[in-house]
């Protein structure tokens, strides 16, 4: 299994913090934040591989970092460098993901996260699902709250856990249930990435990803334990790392 962390953003949200770091190495109760998600990754087993999707601007930070912390949790890094220097010429979540299966030459099960998404769980029941189903995996999260899904998107499954209904950016939710930014792509679904770069999609925002495979594939999903943050501003950082800073 490979994992590919998605770290090329700018984060212009959070200026002046992530004009010289990026999001992911930022702290959280006292260590970078993509930690706390690898740290909980890890227990899934079987990873023998992680690539750090990053930009021109930041991939000597993440090099850095990864060989002190490759040290201490015994797993293997590359840092890829999409070449991006701003907003204006970024390749897009999803074009970054297919930036690294071409160049890495990836022919394997993937897990792919967001290196902002924090969780305060274990993630070892994600990875014993998707074994078990061998179909692309969407984590998801009830968020409690019609308005809030309006950032995010909206999801309705059936009675397998199976998507019938994905919409990014609902303007109308009906359900408070959100698939976030951890997937689980098998080898036989690396093609349909490809084909979906290749038609001129939308190559930003991973949950379209999703929206286009369903009705091709089934596509199912698991509810991520405890809590979960996607650190998109200063106040769901501050939140973070008082909730972290507590535990």
């Amino acid at each position: 299994m490979k994992v590919i962390i998605l770290a090329a953003g700018y984060a212009t949200r959070l200026y002046p913090l992530t004009l010289t770091q990026p999001k992911p190495l930022l702290p959280v109760a006292g260590k970078p934040m993509v930690e706390h998600v690898l740290d909980n990754l890890a227990p899934m087993g079987g990873i023998d591989r992680i690539y750090v999707v990053t930009n021109a601007k930041f991939a000597g930070h993440f090099e850095q970092w990864s060989k002190s912390y490759s040290a201490k949790a015994k797993l293997n890094f590359t840092t890829v460098n999409d070449h991006s220097t701003d907003d204006s010429n970024k390749l897009g979540a999803i074009g970054d993901i297919n930036y690294v299966i071409n160049t890495q030459n990836v022919d394997d099960d993937i897990v792919v996260v967001a290196g902002d998404n924090l969780f305060d769980t274990p993630l070892t029941d994600f990875g014993r699902f998707c074994r078990e189903k061998n179909a692309p995996a969407l984590a998801v999260y009830d968020v409690g709250n019609l308005e809030e899904i309006k950032k995010y998107n909206s999801i309705s499954v059936d009675s397998s856990g199976k998507i019938t209904f994905f919409e990014e950016k609902p303007k109308n939710p009906t359900s408070t249930l959100t698939g976030i930014a951890l997937y689980y792509y098998p080898k036989h679904t690396i093609p349909l990435i490809k084909q979906y770069i290749a038609e001129g999609n939308n190559p930003d925002q991973p949950g379209r990803l999703v929206q286009w495979l369903y009705p091709r594939t089934p596509v199912y999903t698991w509810r991520v334990p405890g809590l979960w943050y996607d650190i998109g501003s200063k106040e769901t950082l501050e939140e973070a790392n008082r909730i972290f800073a507590k535990k």
